[in-house]
């Protein structure tokens, strides 16, 4: 259970951490999670608990560095310490099309709305690992959020990110993620991790079985049978079938091969799944969804499709994070103050998690009462009137007058325009049979 002296000691723990304008920092904080809906960032500042002027908002983005690891620590003493971790990674952009004064901005992904449309935006990308605490629910509470510069990968960002999560933890914990980092890069880089992962695949993949022994004629060989997923042919006899009821999904087929491998990192070996949605006349009615696991102690098969589907709560959270954090609302001139208003991001998640026990429902007129696992939406919905009750660490504010403004008569120069980054891909170098 927790109380409302420990959300009071954690914001006075994050008020001790951020260093330089932590004042208007906090009021910002404040700002946003009371206010649901605003046209441009600068109207934050007319919030009642944001009690400094206009201009300190951007100067508070300007003036302080990012304590990230810092605030990963203190993150990481709310978790846990007896069982074990679900971690979810993903990745995802922030559109910045017409901010040609911008540095790093590359080509990113983004899915479109119309059908036809190329999946591509033109802005920075940011990495997310996030802690996973409920089976049920869209709580995504990030532990590392950061950006991916232009000269890094999304594959090589959260194999870092990871790594770096591991070394603090006192377990190993379980990750999961999406299909594009189910491929032989991002096995190759986190072997070494001591984490789980649980990743989907692409159906159009091609994986290997164990190779055959050695008959002591010619190079041992590297891979075993091809293994198509959308080519049925392919496939031999799974080492363990099962079906089972789910209350939501009806009944399900899931199958399991053990010991295969990508091509390029034969010496990785993983477990594939297979899952399938029956009718009545036990045939598949959809189209099947393809797991692997990487790990030392395997879940039961039928778990593996349950803790693959709280994976979409990152998903949950990059919405929320948009839409009623407001994340992708300024309009800010330099990368690093994109990433020190992206820190707030997270921290502002954390008291909300903090807050869902002691906050009491406050539904809109059209929604209905919840009393028990309030959203993320709903806590902040009713997170004034815990403000109200803890009230603020930072200080009051000290009026200096008002600036002079920019000296008349002197010039201004052109702010600089940065060129889009395209980034290039690698493909590995084929291994060429040297003639006797």
């Amino acid at each position: 259970m927790i109380t409302i002296d420990q959300l009071k000691q954690f914001r006075q723990g994050v008020y001790t951490i951020l260093g330089n304008a932590k004042d208007a920092l906090f009021d910002l904080m404040d700002a946003v999670l009371v206010t649901r809906s605003v046209y441009s960032f600068v109207e934050l500042s007319l919030s009642p608990v944001f009690r400094r002027r206009w201009s300190s908002i951007y100067e508070a983005l300007s003036d302080r560095e990012s304590p990230r690891e810092e605030l990963m620590r203190l993150y990481m003493k709310q978790l846990p310490q007896t069982e074990q971790l679900v971690l979810a990674g993903d990745h995802t952009a922030w559109p910045r099309l017409e901010a040609v004064t911008l540095k790093e901005r590359t080509y990113e992904h983004q899915a479109q709305p119309m059908s036809g449309s190329k999946p591509v935006t033109v802005g920075q990308g940011y990495s997310t690992i996030a802690w996973i605490p409920e089976v049920e629910g869209s709580w995504a509470l990030p532990l590392l959020h950061e950006r991916i510069t232009s000269f890094s990968s999304p594959m090589e960002k959260a194999a870092a990110q990871l790594r770096q999560i591991c070394l603090q933890l006192p377990k190993r914990p379980l990750s999961l993620w999406d299909a594009e980092y189910g491929c032989a890069s991002f096995v190759k880089q986190t072997a070494d991790i001591a984490a789980d992962k649980l990743f989907r695949l692409r159906s159009n993949r091609v994986l290997y079985g164990v190779p055959r022994a050695y008959t002591g004629i010619g190079r041992p060989r590297v891979h075993g049978d091809k293994f198509k997923l959308n080519d049925p042919s392919t496939w031999w006899i799974p080492d363990q079938l099962v079906e089972v009821k789910d209350p939501k999904l009806g009944w399900l087929r899931l199958r399991l091969w053990r010991h295969l491998h990508f091509q390029q990192s034969a010496k990785h070996s993983m477990h594939l799944i297979q899952m399938e949605r029956l009718n009545e006349d036990a045939v598949s009615k959809s189209r099947p969804l393809w797991l692997a696991w990487m790990g030392i102690e395997m879940p039961a098969v039928c778990e593996f499709w349950r803790l693959y589907l709280r994976r979409f709560a990152v998903d949950h959270w990059y919405r929320f994070a948009k839409q009623r954090l407001h994340w992708t609302l300024p309009k800010l001139s330099t990368p690093e103050q994109c990433e020190r208003w992206s820190n707030l991001m997270s921290l502002l998640t954390w008291q909300l998690w903090l807050a869902r026990e002691i906050a009491i429902d406050n539904p809109l007129p059209w929604q209905k009462s919840i009393v028990n696992n309030l959203t993320p939406g709903r806590v902040a919905q009713s997170i004034s009137g815990v403000l109200a009750a803890i009230g603020t660490p930072a200080r009051p504010p000290q009026p200096r007058g008002k600036s002079p403004g920019w000296p008349e008569g002197q010039p201004r120069s052109r702010r600089i325009r940065y060129p889009t980054v395209k980034k290039g891909t690698t493909k590995p170098k084929e291994q060429l049979s040297k003639s006797a």
